[in-house]
């Protein structure tokens, strides 16, 4: 039987929610070269994909963090997660704005939270973790206590992990880069000449280029 991080990662390759292309890299908002483009809002087009997620998602939360109140989504690409995710649960549910609306109230957090409640954060994707964590450091300032934070995939850069360390934040996700290459290769998304393109860029993405990918 497939372990759930290898069964997410083919759900998320035979939708294209994760592309790889190493020989014709993306660019990122960053500005970083990548082999690999992931936009796992895709998924809510597929009922039987977006089920599964939803499911797996309220299983890690209630065998990891039974104690919380209330979920939080990440914008943009986990507000739908997220409020599927509360709904399933029973649940409170807001979601975190990347900055406060310029009008009205002004809100960076849509909804009610109360201080002391006990926050599960919902993630679709995690790379550098900066956006997650500040939406985190958002319902902290609130006053309610966030307790972790689920995602579906995360990159898994050193960078990543160190931040959540010292946040203090334990994070779980569903699948990761490591079993995504396995998956990839197995299903023939890829051929065994890029994997080593793949894992280089992981190790240093804002130093990898195409020129240099091509060299190796």
């Amino acid at each position: 039987m497939k372990k759930l991080e290898h069964l997410l990662a083919e759900k998320l390759l035979k939708i294209s929610a994760i592309k790889l292309q190493p020989d014709m890299p993306f660019t990122w908002a960053s500005g970083w070269n990548s082999p690999i483009y992931t936009d796992n809002r895709k998924t809510l087009s597929y009922p039987d994909i977006r089920t599964f997620i939803k499911t797996e998602l309220c299983r890690l939360i209630m065998e990891n963090f039974p104690e919380i109140d209330a979920v939080a989504g990440v914008a943009t690409g986990a507000i739908a997660q997220g409020a599927l995710v509360a709904d399933a649960m029973g649940l409170p549910y807001v979601y975190v704005r990347s900055a406060p609306k310029d009008h009205g109230l002004e809100n960076l957090i849509e909804g009610n939270l109360n201080p002391g409640q006990k926050v599960i954060v919902i993630e679709d994707l995690i790379s550098t973790g900066k956006s997650s964590l500040k939406a985190a450091e958002a319902i902290r300032m609130s006053g309610a206590e966030v307790v972790g934070m689920v995602a579906m995939f995360t990159y898994g850069f050193p960078v990543a992990e160190k931040a959540f360390k010292e946040a203090g934040i334990k994070l779980m996700t569903l699948s990761n880069y490591e079993a995504m290459l396995e998956t990839a290769l197995e299903t023939g998304f890829i051929g065994s000449e890029d994997i080593k393109t793949l894992q280089r860029w992981r190790d240093d993405p804002a130093n990898w280029t195409p020129s240099k990918a091509l060299e190796d």
